[in-house]
């Protein structure tokens, strides 16, 4: 057990002293999906103290091309993403403390997941919950990690409390690319991409190298073979309400949230953005349309996916149909809009 770490220990930059530190360090990762099942499992091979994993789905036959921590098993038995990862972590390393948590991260959980955390892991599906991760990390202090990836394309960036721009000064500057996996699908390749830079910067904040951190936002295209690194210090703002002179933290406010509403006397629930969208009713009309009976008129599209109906309309407010469940219309709303 001695030289479980000797490879990593023989790196320079990290050396004993930096396992030491690795060993004494806590990460949070939101989402156990292909990201966050990557990244945990190359955490758990470093050797951090705890691994604190929150998801709140389950594992599907779709995730095995490219979840690799899951198998046909945790599949077959619809276990919950967390609790599959967990088991297969314990077996990668006894040492690592696993906390798994099936849950849907709201504001409260955040509050209470942040206790004694070093690093915040983005492996999220909507900006909803980055925004609630952004403020989180400017509130407490602690660094995250920003990372998506859809197709063949990938984007990571690095964000440190107090030095430069956070998600808020700059979500309006991210290169747009707002299809999901449901809709673009993906390949494992750009999952491994994006975790190699997530995992290799929070190595760097765990050992507390901060001079290496990687100050721009990265963005990649495996199949277009492109590679973009961009510049990000011009992008702070001063007045920023999540990372400015005076911060107020927004989407840690409980009207911050996507808003959901069981209509009265119907099997439907109602969804409206935490922020302002357009939506281009054409455009996706072409992206749904694999995915069930899609009608369009001048004010709204209809999705007929399975016994779910989704009525979008152009501010980005919808009705999901058939269900009562707040939780299951905003995993619909989320799997489609991103």
């Amino acid at each position: 057990m001695n030289e479980r770490y000797s490879r990593q220990e023989l790196f320079r930059p990290i050396g004993k002293e930096g396992q030491n530190k690795i060993r004494q360090k806590s990460v949070l990762i939101v989402g156990a999906g292909a990201l966050g099942a990557a990244s945990a499992e190359s955490l758990t091979r470093a050797g951090v103290k705890r691994i604190v994993l929150v998801d709140r789905d389950y594992v599907d036959w779709t995730n095995l091309q490219r979840q690799q921590l899951y198998t046909e098993n945790d599949a077959k038995q619809q276990l919950p993403k967390v609790i599959a990862a967990k088991n297969r972590l314990a077996e990668i390393n006894s040492e690592v403390e696993i906390q798994a948590h099936v849950m849907d991260m709201g504001i409260e959980e955040a509050e209470e997941l942040i206790k004694g955390i070093n690093l915040i892991l983005d492996a999220t599906d909507n900006f909803e919950t980055r925004l609630l991760i952004n403020d989180l990390s400017q509130k407490y202090k602690v660094p995250w990690i920003y990372g998506a990836c859809v197709g063949s394309y990938g984007i990571s960036y690095t964000i440190i409390p107090g030095q430069g721009p956070c998600l808020n000064c700059f979500i309006n500057k991210i290169p747009a690319y707002n299809q999901t996996c449901d809709t673009a699908g993906i390949i494992a390749p750009a999952v491994q991409m994006v975790t190699a830079y997530q995992t290799a910067e929070a190595l760097k904040i765990l050992v507390e190298d901060f001079q290496g951190v990687r100050r721009k936002i990265v963005t990649f295209d495996l199949w277009e073979n492109q590679h973009v690194q961009l510049g990000m210090e011009k992008a702070k703002k001063e007045d920023c309400p999540s990372c400015g002179k005076n911060p107020t933290y927004p989407h840690l406010e409980k009207n911050a949230a996507l808003k959901t509403a069981v209509l009265c006397g119907r099997d439907t629930v109602q969804i409206r953005p935490s922020f302002n969208r357009e939506i281009d009713l054409k455009e996706m009309e072409q992206r749904l349309s694999p995915h069930g009976k899609v009608r369009r008129n001048l004010y709204l599209l209809e999705l007929q996916n399975g016994s779910r109906r989704l009525v979008l309309f152009k501010d980005g407010r919808a009705l999901v149909h058939g269900t009562k469940d707040a939780a299951e219309a905003k995993s619909l709303y989320h799997r489609f809009l991103g």
